[in-house]
């Protein structure tokens, strides 16, 4: 049992004359020696498929922290803590600085260890200093004085054996889930054509995103620039200021909160939005996009988003948010604009000249209610698995907490 298992400090359990170390390599060249980074390290696994290459003569620079396949690895920084086992396949990479190596003595089996590490209490309270840096990161002297079980390397074998094969069914299942996942998401795109294509559209117009703008000056516009709009005039309270958070999630929210004076809104009033304005952001995450509700506050719009006030006696600005979001034109037209990257170049006059397919506005509005309703079943669905995922990531550490406190059968 475990409560009679001897404990001692992971730096005791290393081979002679190899201490707990870390990478030094920095990205160059690329070349043949796989090169593998913290965040390659995740859920036990080496992402193989997605590592960078060096060049070897860069790497033989670096002998000490080159594979034989079998070492511990550990992420050090950004997400610290994820463990693997480093595959026989990878022998001959090396890795960077971010990376922690540990070569274990023969008393211990690195699997054994590895799953100790990612159990609850393996490394409990490592991540949370900030060692100077902006990022969580795991101090090596801390990670030498963990205290790992060593049971006797039969017992080490048994308990890898059990948790190999219930994480293997662990990790089916979460394939399975993520697949599902990504065709609940995917179902929204075709669900949009397919209802689309359902209407004659014979007598659909083409217009503009700049010919649906309302009539009045500034119906489209971006916010303030530059000394308009300063940091350090946000207040805790007063008139909202809207940014990128309130539509990066496709649909209008509530995130941070940002305030400006009444005086200060007086010299800004023309960035004001409306009730059904459409917001599209145009810097830093660009091509999400959202309607203002009916129900918002006085406020005003930050550079970041275009806002489009727009003529309802032509369009609907819910049925001009999916359009943008999800029609076949649209992502194509945006796509060829951005020159294959997505939305890099999104810009208030590539969305003014954005095609629009233009259905009566009753059939713009059966759209929007029909695709609405798949939505919310989609959601329903993607849901459903997200919520899958949750427990089958709560059960991995359940069976990890049993496995070192003795229960696990």
């Amino acid at each position: 049992m475990s409560g009679t298992w001897l404990r001692e400090p992971l730096g005791r359990l290393v081979e002679p004359d190899s201490p707990i170390t870390y990478g030094v390599v920095k990205p160059g060249d690329p070349g043949d020696v796989p090169f593998i980074r913290g965040g390659d390290i995740a859920d036990g696994c080496v992402r193989v498929d997605q590592l960078r290459t060096i060049s070897a003569d860069v790497s033989r620079q670096y002998k000490r922290t080159l594979l034989q396949g079998g070492e511990l690895l550990i992420s050090l920084v950004g997400q610290p803590g994820q463990v693997a086992v480093a595959p026989t396949e990878l022998a001959g990479s090396n890795i960077a600085r971010q990376v922690g190596l540990i070569r274990l003595s023969q008393r211990v089996l690195p699997g054994f260890v590895g799953y100790f590490l990612r159990s609850p209490d393996g490394l409990a309270g490592l991540g949370a200093r900030t060692g100077g840096s902006v990022q969580q990161v795991i101090n090596l002297s801390d990670l030498r004085q963990v205290l790992v079980p060593v049971p006797e390397r039969p017992v080490q074998q048994r308990l890898m054996d059990l948790l190999d094969e219930a994480f293997d069914g662990i990790a089916a299942a979460e394939r399975n889930a993520e697949k599902n996942l990504l065709s609940a998401r995917e179902l929204v795109g075709t669900g949009y054509r397919s209802i689309v294509e359902s209407f004659d559209q014979s007598q659909w117009g083409n217009a503009s995103v700049a010919d649906l703008a309302a009539a009045s000056k500034g119906s489209m516009r971006t916010g303030p620039f530059g000394s308009q709009l300063l940091h350090s005039e946000f207040v805790d309270d007063g008139i909202a200021v809207l940014g990128i958070d309130n539509a990066v999630a496709n649909e209008f929210r509530w995130d941070k909160r940002r305030f400006i004076t009444e005086a200060k809104y007086r010299d800004l009033a023309r960035y004001r939005v409306h009730p059904g304005d459409v917001l599209i952001t145009i810097m830093g995450t660009c091509g999400r996009c959202a309607v203002v509700p009916d129900d918002i506050q006085v406020a005003i719009n930050t550079k970041h988003l275009c806002c489009i006030t727009v003529d309802r006696k032509k369009c609907l600005p819910d049925y001009l948010h999916r359009y943008f979001l999800y029609d076949p034109q649209a992502r194509a037209y945006l796509t060829a604009q951005a020159k294959g990257s997505i939305m890099a170049g999104l810009n208030m006059g590539i969305i003014s000249a954005l095609p629009v397919r233009l259905p009566p506005l009753d059939q713009q509005a059966s759209i929007v209610e029909r695709f609405d309703s798949l939505q919310s079943e989609c959601d329903r669905l993607a849901n459903a698995q997200t919520q899958k995922l949750a427990a089958l990531a709560e059960l991995k550490r359940s069976l990890l907490h049993q496995a070192f406190s003795g229960t696990l059968a």
